[in-house]
Parts: C-alpha cells; structure tokens; sequence
C-alpha cells in the first residue's frame, strides 16, 4: 500500500506518489547506425521535498553484466518537477531575488484551477545529466500516470549528440514503470528503455 505524506504544498498533491527511493532494473535495447545496443541495468531513482513547490529528483543506472554483476555507470542526473503554473510576485526569483509581495499560501482550490480538460495537471520537469546535456520536459500528470516530452535538448561542446526525448511513467500494481524514448547519435526518436522500480 503507497502512503502519501500529508506535509506538503498544495502544488505537491497531484506528485505526492512519486515521493520516495525507487530502485529495480530495466533494459536498453537501442540502434546506432549498423550496431543494436542492447543489456539489462540496474535503476535508482529518488523524489524527495524540501517545503517548495516541487520535488527534488535523482537518478542513476548501472549496466550489468549477464550474470548481474555492475559493468558500468551509464547515468546520474538530477532535477525538479512541478506542475506547470505562470510565476507570481509571490514567488522568488530569478536566481536569488526575493517575492516582492508576501502572498497567501496556495490552496488546492488554486492547483485545482490548473487541472486541463483531459483531467490532469500540466507539469514541468528540469533535468541535468552528469554527460553535459539539460533536457526541459514539458507533460502531463494525470492520477497515476505521467506523460513528458522535450525537443529543448542543450548539450555542452563535447556531449554526444543528443536532440530529443519522451518519457511515460506510471504505477502499476505499487511499481513505478517508465519508458524512455531518445533521438540520439542519429537514430530518430524511438524506444530506447524501460524498467521497472519498486518502493525501498
């Protein structure tokens, strides 16, 4: 049974069950020009809260032997979800500028507000990859169930080539299931992992 903590911002609710470390293993099965990388991999993924309005996330996968022994660290990046919402004078920032305005906490009637007509809530999802590429996801929660896509790939001078990305994440009999589509080294965007993570 998923307990939901009950401490949170009001923008938090609808994110509430990601809350937690994830850990399980997944598979790679992925074409680059005539070669078709393919293995299975272990998966870490945690979302925690710091009293924001967003959830602090990271992830780390490591390639494993046939027989399940660690061959080698394939990922480790970190970022923040929150549902998509235009800031207010309430808000801090830019960078380290104060709220000019000390306004009311937000209510579930204001994330209410931002539900979309197919019943979900927009989100936003910012992620870092330790290879020097920053993905902006733009998506959808809805109940258990996160839909998200990019096409806003930076990479720094010497990352891989890496242009755009989806990712569906969705729980499943108390599992976190995800899918991750890439277009990457030049193979347009398709399937390129999935895995399944269980609650620690």
């Amino acid at each position: 049974m998923l307990e939901l903590p009950t401490d949170l911002p009001a923008d938090l609710a609808p994110l509430a069950w990601l809350i937690g470390v994830w850990e399980g293993t997944g598979v790679i099965d992925y074409p680059v020009g005539d070669d078709r990388i393919q293995g299975e991999f272990r998966h870490r993924v945690s979302f925690s809260h710091d009293g924001g309005p967003f959830l602090n996330y990271s992830g780390t996968a490591t390639f494993l032997t046939d027989d399940g022994a660690p061959a080698a660290a394939l990922l480790a990046e970190t970022g923040f979800w929150r549902l998509a919402r235009p800031a207010t004078a309430a808000d801090p920032g830019p960078a380290l500028l104060p709220p000019t305005t000390d306004g009311a906490a937000r209510t579930v009637d204001d994330v209410e507000a931002l539900r979309a007509p197919s019943g979900g809530f927009p989100i936003e999802v910012s992620v870092a990859h330790a290879d020097g590429a920053l993905e902006l996801y733009l998506g959808e929660i809805n109940g258990p169930r996160i839909d998200l896509g990019s096409d806003a790939v930076v990479r720094a001078a010497g990352a891989k080539v890496h242009t755009a990305s989806s990712r569906m994440y969705g729980l499943v009999d108390g599992h976190l299931m995800w899918a991750w589509d890439i277009a990457a080294l030049g193979t347009p965007l398709r399937s390129h992992a999935s895995a399944r993570l269980a609650k620690v």
